[in-house]
């Protein structure tokens, strides 16, 4: 257990018998010398700090701003056993600081979601259930003619982590893909055609939304693109809920003419009489795409296995590029 390199915890810690569960631990505590009972939850006052070379955070971690960074003199990396490091690490820490992130662990339940509400989609699931519920019968044998997934367009809006997942997990099925990101040169590669967003939402039969919160891209869904949607089009949002006008989504999922699968929403969570809860046009889930319940262990293992690699001198294999930061996932 010697020459391990001293360590500190740095989250809620609620989280942290999911992510770290007992062998995932041994493995940490093996290259590092943390305390899992010694968790910073923020930081003013905190001795141990001062000793620390890596931080291991998660969720609810507090921000390493500037004062925080002068009191930890020997911190030179950073864990973090979750997705966006955007508001952890203050401009000033990127000078200094190796980040790395288990943004891409985090990214693939949000895109298995993704591809599970798109197929379901395509296959009229969603409204179908609704009829079903309603008259508690159907025709057997009777063959729905506007739904299923042969051909079916789906428009990606956002290259992102997920966005890349999604685009990957879309291969093997029979769909036309659409990809619509401003800093996407080209897209076959991707196994989508490049378009921009105005073109897509016109011609997506399914328009999946991975693009980054940003300013640039709040209310990227507006009025005038919500209604440009086909009639039967469905919108999923598993990114956030700013970057669709929910007032304008609303109304137009009350002419009955579109559908959406909303895990994220703005406000979030929605009021209690938002419509969006009683709309059968709506399968809303309350922002339970990320990683849940055993897949927080998949984000532990990515950052278990960063601290080996750390320990063994070798490069991170996710650290962050500060200055893409800002438009990961």
């Amino acid at each position: 257990m010697a020459d391990r390199l001293p360590a500190l915890f740095a989250m809620d810690p609620v989280h942290l018998p999911g992510l770290f569960p007992a062998p995932l631990m041994r493995r940490l505590r093996a290259v590092l010398d943390i305390d899992p009972s010694l968790i910073a939850e923020r930081y003013e006052d905190f001795g141990p700090l001062a000793d620390a070379e890596v931080i291991v955070s998660g969720w609810g971690a507090p921000k390493l701003d500037a004062a925080v960074l002068g009191r930890a003199p020997r911190l030179h990396t950073v864990l973090h056993a979750a997705g966006s490091v955007k508001p952890l690490v203050a401009d000033a820490g990127w000078e200094r600081l190796a980040v790395s992130s288990a943004a891409d662990a985090n990214a693939l339940p949000v895109a298995e979601y993704a591809l599970a509400a798109i197929l379901l989609a395509g296959k009229g699931i969603f409204e179908l259930r609704e009829a079903f519920r309603a008259e508690r019968s159907f025709e057997l044998g009777y063959i729905h003619p506007a739904v299923g997934n042969f051909g079916r367009t789906v428009g990606v809006v956002g290259a992102s982590r997920i966005g890349r997942r999604v685009l990957e997990l879309l291969r093997p099925f029979d769909f036309r893909v659409l990809l619509a990101d401003p800093y996407v040169d080209a897209a076959e590669d991707l196994g989508a055609e490049l378009v921009d967003l105005d073109r897509l939402v016109a011609e997506a039969d399914i328009v999946s939304l991975h693009a980054p919160d940003l300013a640039e891209t709040a209310g990227l869904l507006n009025a005038e693109r919500l209604a440009a949607l086909k009639d039967g089009a469905v919108v999923i949002n598993t990114a956030r809920g700013r970057l669709v006008d929910t007032g304008a989504l609303i109304r137009e999922l009350a002419t009955g003419r579109i559908s959406a699968v909303l895990d994220v929403t703005e406000p979030e969570p929605l009021p209690q009489d938002s419509p969006l809860f009683t709309l059968p046009n709506v399968f809303l889930t309350p922002h339970v795409a990320g990683s849940q319940g055993n897949e927080l262990a998949r984000m532990g293992l990515y950052i278990v296995e960063e601290a080996e690699r750390l320990a063994a001198g070798r490069p991170l294999a996710h650290r962050v590029d500060g200055d893409l930061r800002w438009r990961q996932a």
